[in-house]
């Protein structure tokens, strides 16, 4: 199931939820407005899957692109989650932008010639690029006339199965917009643009000349029209507060803004300011250093998300040193008030860590963090989402003995926080905590499964023993989900997260080659998702090496005439690595 997704299923017109969202224990504020977002997705099926469907897989956008912007705007208007926009550039575009920089990139009108086909592209393209672009496709014509076109669309087709062109058709009706070349453009082709600032000031630091400039990737050369907003932020009374917003079309590989000639350069200048456009973005050098020093103090969730993501996207692409970005996250997360911008960036900030970190840091950028975390859970306000997640995201993380000793302390009650209840799927963390760092033993987690024999109970002794870290115990790991066919999907998902689960990633360099002889068996035999968590959980992506990028070669190369879908997720993998190896690269500078 797509990640924002996992806790339902579709099938045949009816949908399940799991336990996953029958919550047991305390979780976050970002799972509970999950839970809405998916509830009120597969409410919107009603109309875009049920009352009106697609006539074949290419357009499955028509059913889940739909859903997901309509799940997301009755979310934010309808609800108690009235910032659902800022989770959705947090999390939602963060999966599409991600996904859209794949090799394995298609469009949002993908090709679909079988069944493999179908199951693939159930992915972060049809889902969240395809909401991104509908949530543009709504700036680029007007709400209104968007209302009105979906309305009398499924008015003339209830009951029915349509194409694009009948959606676009209606559209174009009710907003007298030209929309056959917006598809072509946006729908009907890959790849993300890149957004930035150019801008001169004289002495004065007032603006002589001011143009966006749009960039494509080589391979995905598309320039597109965007309808987004320029905002100027400015520090005043401690706070980054917006003194003006200009909203244009952007088009070309230049667009130049003569509306801003003339005014003085502000702290900080953010394009796709309220987020309209799809679009990567990036900040001019002026505004990166404010940002660092002062992301925290920009008074919109939204804006703040957008400099969040900005940062994000430009250390992926190895233009923004990593220890760059921990000093920005480190430095500004604590009072981020927004609960998926917070789990968000944190998951982001242990890739940067594990991942893009120069090896040789590696060590001591870990500690850091880890330090840094249990800080900021101590000085948070009791009993917050935050210190909820800082507690947990440091249990993550742990690597030094004082870690170690802090984490066996919250476990066994000799450490207290004021406002953290050590419940049982909190205490399952920090015994995986332990487990990282060969603190706890598998007669511990056996002990903790007798005491918690549920469904969770044995997912999480399953990924609590899979983050034990010798090379056996990854090799045990490794053995019983290649070895076996047995386990459950959930178990299966669950071990290979603790199997990946790695501060230090030497214990898995001796199983790079037992995975690659395992692939053409797993995916041969298993059902499609559990050989997607075995292809894709197995991997030992941690190791992030030239080495691993050879093998990873070496076996495409070997198995030219494998399925097709089995060497996406291979390639996949591989584009992970490639990266990973461009920001360590960035970072030694």
């Amino acid at each position: 199931m797509p990640e924002f997704n996992a806790g339902a299923m579709e099938n045949a017109g009816a949908v399940t939820f799991t336990e996953v969202y029958v919550f047991r224990s305390k979780v976050t504020d970002a799972v509970k407005e999950r839970r809405v977002v998916t509830i009120l997705h597969e409410l919107a099926h009603m109309w875009f899957g049920d009352l009106v469907t697609m006539k074949w897989w290419n357009d499955l956008w028509l059913n889940e692109s739909f859903a997901e912007w309509a799940s997301t705007i009755a979310t934010a208007e309808a609800t108690e989650w009235h910032e659902a926009w800022t989770t959705f550039q947090a999390m939602e575009k963060s999966w599409a932008y991600r996904q859209d920089q794949l090799p394995s990139t298609h469009p949002v009108v993908a090709t679909i010639n079988d069944l493999e086909d179908v199951q693939v592209n159930f992915d972060g393209i049809t889902y969240a690029k395809g909401g991104s672009v509908l949530k543009q496709l709504v700036a680029w014509v007007g709400q209104d006339a968007f209302f009105a076109g979906v309305g009398q669309y499924f008015q003339k087709h209830a009951w029915g199965n349509t194409e694009l062109t009948d959606l676009l058709s209606e559209l174009e009706a009710t907003s007298g917009r030209e929309l056959s070349t917006w598809s072509q453009l946006w729908l009907e082709t890959a790849g993300v643009n890149t957004l930035r600032p150019e801008l001169t000031v004289d002495e004065a630091g007032v603006i002589t000349s001011f143009a966006v400039l749009q960039s494509a990737h080589p391979d995905y050369p598309t320039i597109r029209p965007h309808r987004m907003a320029i905002g100027f932020y400015e520090l005043q009374d401690g706070a980054l507060t917006r003194t003006h917003r200009l909203e244009l079309d952007v088009d070309g590989t230049r667009t130049e803004v003569p509306e801003l000639v003339g005014m003085p350069r502000p702290s900080l200048i953010l394009l796709n300011d309220d987020d309209l456009a799809y679009a990567k973005i990036r900040l001019d050098d002026d505004s990166l250093a404010v940002a660092i020093e002062h992301l925290s103090k920009i008074e919109n969730p939204l804006a703040r998300s957008l400099v969040w993501g900005s940062a994000w996207d430009s250390t992926r692409d190895a233009e923004t040193a990593p220890r760059d970005y921990v000093r920005l996250v480190l430095g500004n997360i604590a009072t981020e008030t927004e609960s998926t911008t917070v789990r968000t960036t944190l998951t982001q900030l242990l890739t940067v860590a594990r991942m893009y970190v120069e090896p040789t840091a590696r060590p001591g950028i870990i500690a850091e963090i880890g330090d840094a975390l249990w800080s900021l859970a101590q000085s948070a306000e009791a009993g917050s989402d935050s210190q909820f997640q800082f507690v947990k995201f440091f249990a993550n993380v742990a690597s030094t003995p004082a870690h170690v000793e802090t984490l066996r302390g919250l476990r066994d009650g000799s450490i207290t926080l004021e406002g953290v209840e050590i419940d049982t799927d909190l205490e399952w963390e920090l015994l995986e905590g332990l487990a990282l760092n060969g603190a706890a033993s598998r007669s511990e987690i056996e002990a903790a499964l007798e005491r918690d024999n549920t469904s969770n109970g044995q997912q999480a002794a399953a990924r609590s023993a899979a983050a034990l870290p010798s090379a056996d115990d990854k090799r045990a790991a490794f053995d019983s989900l290649v070895a076996s066919d047995q386990l459950p999907n959930v178990v299966v998902r669950m071990t290979t997260m603790g199997y990946t689960h790695v501060n230090d990633p030497a214990s898995l360099e001796g199983l790079v080659q037992p995975y690659f002889d395992a692939l053409t068996d797993v995916w041969s035999s298993r059902t499609h998702a559990i050989a997607e968590y075995i292809v894709l959980g197995l991997y030992p992506s941690p190791l992030a090496s030239e080495e691993l990028v050879d093998a990873t070669r070496a076996w495409l190369d070997a198995n030219s005439d494998a399925a097709p879908a089995l060497r996406r997720l291979v390639t996949e993998n591989l584009a992970g690595v490639e990266r990973a190896l461009a920001a360590q690269a960035r970072d030694r500078v």
